[in-house]
């Protein structure tokens, strides 16, 4: 089962709000998924964003693969530590 971690747009129209899930990578952006989570609310002055590490973490050491939005999110929650592109820790 090859899964993605992505966004998933609930809300109404003019005012996007997301929810991060865990979907197969071949189902559309707003259909089944597999867990949520967490959301993402990019509209208030100071977005909103929640996320449970422990579940994210679970789904990311079972191969689960963010997409790069998702990925900045999860560095910003504190999940993923730096990552491939990053440069290294000051010494």
């Amino acid at each position: 089962m090859a899964t993605r971690i992505r966004l998933r747009r609930v809300g109404r129209k003019g005012q996007p709000s997301y929810r991060i899930v865990v979907t197969e990578h071949t189902h559309p952006r707003d259909g089944r998924s597999v867990a949520t989570l967490g959301h993402y609310n990019p509209r208030p002055k100071e977005t909103v964003l929640s996320v449970d590490a422990a579940k994210a973490k679970f789904w990311l050491d079972r191969g689960a693969l963010p997409t790069d939005t998702v990925r900045s999110l999860l560095k910003k929650a504190g999940v993923l530590k730096g990552g491939a592109g990053s440069p290294p820790p000051a010494a």
